[in-house]
């Protein structure tokens, strides 16, 4: 049975893998996002920063016996932006922005606050998290084999979206595959997950057949596991579902590698051709499973110099348990 994480950790990790600050001249800014309170430092290198706090909980019983509950808790999300000397766009202009994109990711993720979908969207080789790398070999390299290369930065433009797109690699020696590894950085610990998917976008070609190969790598074995394969020479869609033994494929750093591969090899005269339109690892915790803005409010520090330009919103979440009664 896996542990229930908590509303203000759930929120966290929704505003930050879904936060989309675009500025008045189309670049992305910056937002650092973490749990109470608002720290000064981090405006110097951030555009705004984001704090979750939790400011009441209910804990109320369904039934009469009281093993089915329902916690209410009323989390606080305060947006915090500084007026910066000459900044092509103000802090006030960058605060509305927030406002909106917070209550733009609370109601399109109401009723799923607990899944998080990461992408490599708006990531290249500067990426300290998510990953991709490419090889081409006759055996399935472990993900720190010295064999791989990490792709280019037009490559990971090209897995940004399913856009048709595609990041490719060849193989072109007799009984070598085209391989590509990604790897992704969750933010949550496998006792809190009920569900882990990795899929896959694309297809494979080579002489002896089409089609890709996807596995899923188990630090405790070593080896690459719950291979899921397509047949296609064209886009497929491909997933690796898990539902237990998070321990296996998610490692202390939070790390989860997956493999595509061509299923069948070159054979020397035609190359073995790996695409990747996109690709997504998704999870889901045991948690709350409901979110939504109570209300807000602007809270302006304008008494200080530089000005903070913050607003507060006040969140309502839902979180189902059942509790054995002894």
């Amino acid at each position: 049975m896996p542990n229930v994480e908590d509303s203000v950790t759930t929120l966290v990790r929704l505003l930050d893998n879904n936060m989309r600050l675009v500025k008045d001249d189309g670049s992305m800014g910056s937002v650092y996002v973490s749990k109470e309170w608002f720290d000064r430092d981090f405006m110097k290198t951030y555009d705004a920063q984001v704090t979750v706090g939790l400011s009441g909980s209910i804990d109320r019983k369904i039934g009469f016996s009281g093993s089915k509950r329902l916690t209410v808790d009323s989390p606080r999300v305060n947006v915090w932006v500084v007026e910066k000397s000459g900044s092509v766009q103000s802090a006030r202009r960058i605060r509305d922005k927030m406002r909106q994109e917070i209550k733009r990711i609370i109601r399109e993720k109401r009723t799923k606050p607990n899944i998080t979908e990461y992408t490599f969207w708006n990531l290249g080789t500067n990426s300290t998290t998510h990953k991709a790398y490419e090889a081409t070999s006759d055996s399935e390299y472990d993900p720190e084999d010295a064999g791989w290369s990490e792709i280019e930065g037009v490559g990971y433009n090209k897995i940004w979206y399913s856009d048709d797109d595609r990041h490719s690699n060849s193989a072109d020696v007799n009984l070598e595959y085209a391989l590509l590894l990604f790897r992704f950085k969750i933010a949550a610990k496998p006792d809190v997950l009920t569900k882990l998917e990795l899929t896959f976008e694309g297809y494979g070609t080579a002489p002896s057949g089409n089609g890709a190969t996807i596995k899923v790598w188990n630090f405790t074995s070593e080896s690459w596991e719950n291979a899921e394969s397509g047949t296609e020479g064209t886009d497929e869609t491909i997933t690796i579902s898990l539902t237990s033994d998070f321990a296996d494929f998610v490692d202390a750093d939070g790390y989860v590698y997956l493999l595509a591969r061509t299923t069948n090899p070159s054979d020397g005269s035609t190359p073995a051709v790996i695409y990747c339109d996109y690709v997504e690892c998704s999870i889901t915790v045991q948690g709350i499973t409901y979110v939504d803005v109570v209300s807000h409010r602007d809270n302006d520090q304008v008494d200080v110099k530089p000005i903070i330009w913050r607003t507060e919103f006040l969140l309502k979440t839902w979180l189902f348990e059942t509790v054995p009664v002894t």
